[in-house]
Parts: C-alpha cells; sequence; structure tokens
C-alpha cells in the first residue's frame, strides 16, 4: 500500500472472499433500519476501512456482517456461501470478530485469555494441541506483547488490554478478522502499535481484514480499499484515493478540508466546520 514496500505471498487466490448483499441492519429499539438496502465488498486478502461520522452506521454495518446483529434482511457471504449455513464454530474457525464489548476476568492471565481464541478448534475438555500452542505463540508475537503473557489482564493498561483482545482474535486464525475500532480511546503510541499490526496482516499474509476507523489518515495510510458511509447508506467506495476527498470531507463529514497527497496516501488538512442552510436560519 501507500508509503511501503508490500511483500504479500504469491497465493493470493487463497484469500477469503467476503460481501453483504441487501443487508438490512438496526436495533429493536430504533424506528427503523439504520442500513438499509446496502451491499458492499471487500477485496480479498486487502484491508477495507469503513469510515463515516458518529452516527452513519459503521459499527452497525460491521455487527450485521459478524452477525453479531440479526439482519432484518439480506446475505453475508463468506467465500460464496451464506453464513447462517456455518454451525457456530465452523464460521468461528473462518470469522473473527474484535467487538468494541470485551469483558474477561481481571485474574486471568494474559496467556489464558489468547488461549481461548483457539476455541472454535477443539472440544470442551480437550488440551491444547500443538497447532493450538503455535497459534498462540504467534499471536502473541505479532502483537509484541511477549512481555505481558504472566501479567493479569486486570493489572494492564487500555492500550496493553486491546493488544491482547487483539492478540487473542489472532490466535482463532480465521480468514476473514473485523475490527470494530480498534484504535479508538488508545494514546498515540497504542494506536501505531495496533495499527502495526493491521500492515503486517495487509503485507504478510492472506487474511481479509475489514476495520472501522474514525481517522482518515490513519484509514488512508493503512487501508487498501475504503467504504464511506453516510446516514447508513454507502457514499463511495474504491482506494483511498479516489474515496478521501474534499466533496466527500464537506458532504459527509460536514468539514471544509483541504486533501492533498502525503507520502503515506492522501492527507487531509480539516479548515473549518461546514453548516448547511438549516442549520444557519
Amino acid at each position: 500500500m501507500q508509503g511501503t514496500e508490500q511483500s504479500r505471498p504469491d497465493d493470493a487466490t487463497s484469500a477469503s472472499t467476503f460481501a453483504g448483499e441487501d443487508l438490512v441492519v438496526g436495533y429493536p429499539s430504533a424506528d427503523g433500519p439504520i442500513v438499509d438496502g446496502e451491499s458492499i465488498r471487500v477485496p480479498p486478502g486487502d484491508v477495507t476501512a469503513l469510515v463515516g461520522p458518529n452516527g452513519s452506521g459503521k459499527s452497525t454495518l460491521l455487527k450485521g456482517l459478524a452477525t453479531q446483529l440479526a439482519l432484518d434482511a439480506g446475505t453475508v457471504l463468506l467465500d460464496g456461501q451464506d453464513v447462517n449455513e456455518l454451525d457456530t464454530k465452523e464460521l468461528a474457525r473462518r470469522l473473527g470478530l474484535l467487538s468494541q464489548e470485551n469483558v474477561a476476568p481481571d485474574s486471568i492471565t494474559v496467556e489464558e485469555l489468547i488461549g481461548h481464541g483457539r476455541y472454535p478448534h477443539r472440544g470442551v475438555f480437550e488440551s491444547l494441541t500443538d497447532a493450538d500452542r503455535a497459534a498462540i505463540e504467534g499471536a502473541i508475537d505479532l502483537a509484541g506483547i511477549d512481555h505481558l503473557r504472566d501479567r493479569e489482564v486486570g493489572s494492564l493498561s487500555g492500550g496493553q488490554r486491546q493488544l491482547v483482545w487483539i492478540a487473542m482474535v489472532l490466535a482463532q486464525d480465521t480468514n476473514v478478522l473485523l475490527l470494530d475500532e480498534p484504535t479508538t480511546f488508545l494514546d498515540l503510541h497504542h494506536q501505531l502499535e495496533v495499527m502495526s499490526i493491521v500492515e503486517t496482516l495487509r503485507d504478510e499474509s492472506d487474511v481479509t481484514v475489514v476495520v472501522v476507523l474514525h481517522d482518515l489518515d490513519q484509514a488512508a495510510r493503512y487501508a487498501d480499499h475504503m467504504i464511506a458511509l453516510e446516514d447508513g447508506s454507502v457514499y463511495a467506495t474504491g482506494s483511498p484515493e479516489t474515496v478521501v476527498t474534499e466533496d466527500l470531507l464537506a458532504d459527509v463529514f460536514d468539514v471544509d478540508a483541504v486533501v492533498s497527497d502525503g507520502p503515506y496516501g492522501p492527507r487531509v488538512t480539516p479548515m473549518a466546520p461546514v453548516h448547511d442552510a438549516d442549520e444557519a436560519q
């Protein structure tokens, strides 16, 4: 992607395809659907960023794709197969989700928590296999948290916990990985650590990644593909260069901004808020 040398494996055809068709997704407490009849397809083996202002439907769409929210209509396809045809464990072996709502006992160790990511691959009473241990070690290494493995989760900072949760979903070893706002509320150091993991997945694996991000510069730097949402609808889709435009900033984010070419993709410089005619009265 922009500004970095890629070393993606030659066997790019092994990457999974992932799509949502005619999706209608909402919440029981809402008057109507948040996402109403939208379709998306993400390039296999790439990183796709979902972007948009607060309330645009990014997380709702991701939860629908992850089957965390029941669809009112539409179909989610993983390698061409309706995910509703897969049993719970089979789906968990192929589709991983890092949500915003993560809870674990404070007394559990980091390594133990990451080990829970292996649950789709073994029976309830089965011990860890060599493959399980290799996946756990690989996840710890990719997340850069070997120094934390014996710590109790309750003793970690917010940024450290996020890295541990990411390691747990990495240990799940899925074809498709969905990340819901993984950098929100993190300091800059831990944001960069999280996005470094995404960058490594992009450059050195055939995992298909979909990530919800607020920071457009971050999305433009690390994503191959972007989908911009406005009020639950897809406003634009394509490469960062085609999606991140001054018109999009004005129409979707209500921001007057200058978009320039940077060494790592489009660079956004916000100038002023945009007010519509109704607000001005």
